[in-house]
């Protein structure tokens, strides 16, 4: 039988899994969430405070406020992700987050800067971002999720890798007002290439999750596979039910505490080199490495993720990043370039894991059917610790003139981080939801 005339059936089942470009879209949309605010904070802050007399603090208080309004966002954006899909959210965000980065090269006054930092990283970024390709990831997978989350987040360790370094080329060559439109125009060129691709589940389009389809006669590996993709839809909690257990907030507390450390690095850690006396170039070089580190460590992390306990994984992400930051403390104190490298590597390491590895729990813990909705409701409380570490270590360093103590304090927090998810266990059902009925069956 010639491929011309093979049964639709057949043709369908040998097509790529569309998957795999929900995995492409989860790159675009994490490299371009994070690259073009948090990544670059650090780069802009000394330029733009210096042209325009601002103090720290209120440059980071804009970062911050911004924080705070896509966590408040993501209790409307997350039923959504569920209800709508990425595709029309991804299209919605690709506008407003790159119209205000390109308003914002001519911004002149603080209130100016706050109010385009909330549109384009509080809105904007939420809409393409994390909790709606992470969501959709999810719904695609559960047999390799691991592996897809991992991949996925490897926008985020391009972010990191690619555009402190480019950043700091341009805004040091051309200006940070160029720097603004240079971003601009790429936000909206790399979102507008993948929302089409973006699908809201397979059932919707006659497929389960990992490529398996209704109706196939299942090699006895496959039934196996295909009980696990069972168990996670009956798994599924709602908002309302995950709000009563104990392990969404011990997530919520763990992964806020270490947004609170990613952010606080993000804005402050090209500063903290710069005032420990190393060259911005120096200090971008180094903050590439985390980059690195965290690009190469998706593939380890993804293949532990299918094989060990995902706690104790975060555990020892955790580890690393508090690891990374005592070095730094340690470099910046010696002057020893090298170790700097090493810190930055270790934090990368960490970094690399504390992404995948919390999207992972969210998932495995309540399930893919509401996991919009649950991720949502737990955003503005992580979004509320990662909008105080920066403002916090910025009025350190207003007062006291040094980044030192604020630092250790960073350490700590990712040590308590580490011990909260340690402390979470995977919730159960008390009355156990029946799969939903496979698509066409």
């Amino acid at each position: 039988m010639t491929e011309a005339a093979a049964p639709a059936e057949v043709r369908a089942r040998q097509a790529p899994f569309w998957g795999y470009w929900i995995v492409l879209g989860a790159i675009v949309g994490q490299f371009v969430s994070q690259g073009a605010r948090g990544q670059v904070s650090g780069v802009l802050l000394r330029p733009m405070v210096d042209d325009l007399g601002w103090t720290v603090g209120q440059f980071t208080l804009a970062g911050s406020a911004a924080f705070v309004v896509g966590g408040l966002a993501g209790l409307v954006i997350g039923p959504m992700v569920d209800r709508y899909g990425p595709r029309r959210l991804m299209m919605i965000g690709a506008f407003g987050y790159a119209g205000a980065l390109l308003l914002t090269s001519q911004v002149q006054a603080v209130w100016q800067f706050m109010a385009l930092q909330v549109l384009a990283g509080g809105i904007g970024a939420s809409l393409v971002g994390p909790l709606v390709v992470n969501t959709t990831v999810a719904r695609w997978f559960v047999i390799g999720r691991g592996w897809a989350i991992s991949i996925g987040s490897m926008g985020i360790s391009l972010a990191a890798l690619i555009m402190p370094v480019a950043m700091t080329a341009v805004v040091d060559t051309m200006g940070w007002r160029e720097g603004y439109l240079v971003m601009g125009v790429a936000v909206f060129v790399l979102v507008i290439a993948v929302a089409p691709l973006m699908r809201r589940s397979p059932e919707d389009h006659g497929m389960l999750p990992d490529g398996k389809r209704p109706g196939a006669a299942p090699t006895e590996a496959e039934r196996r596979q295909m009980e696990l993709i069972r168990r996670d839809m009956a798994q599924s909690m709602t908002r309302a039910e995950a709000l009563r257990t104990s392990a969404i907030w011990l997530l919520v507390i763990a992964f806020g505490l270490n947004m609170a450390g990613l952010s606080a690095i993000f804005v402050h850690g090209i500063p903290f080199m710069t005032e420990a006396g190393f060259t911005r170039a120096e200090a971008a070089l180094a903050f590439s490495v985390t980059g690195i580190t965290n690009f190469s460590s998706k593939f380890l992390w993804g293949w532990t993720l299918q094989r060990y306990d995902p706690r104790r994984l975060a555990g020892l992400a955790f580890s690393f990043s508090t690891t990374g930051i005592v070095l730094m403390i340690v470099a910046g104190e010696t002057g020893l370039l090298p170790l700097l490298f090493v810190a930055l590597g270790c934090f990368g390491l960490g970094f690399g894991g504390t992404i995948p590895i919390s999207e992972f729990l969210w998932a495995h813990y309540f399930g893919r059917q509401h996991l919009g909705a649950v991720r949502g409701v737990g955003m503005p409380f992580t979004i509320l610790f990662g909008s105080v570490g920066p403002v916090a270590i910025a009025l350190y360093f207003d007062a006291f003139g040094s980044y030192g103590g604020a630092f250790v304090a960073l350490a700590i927090t990712y040590a308590i981080g580490g011990a909260a998810v340690l402390l979470s266990r995977r919730p159960q059902r008390p009355d156990p939801a029946p799969a939903a009925p496979a698509p066409g069956g």
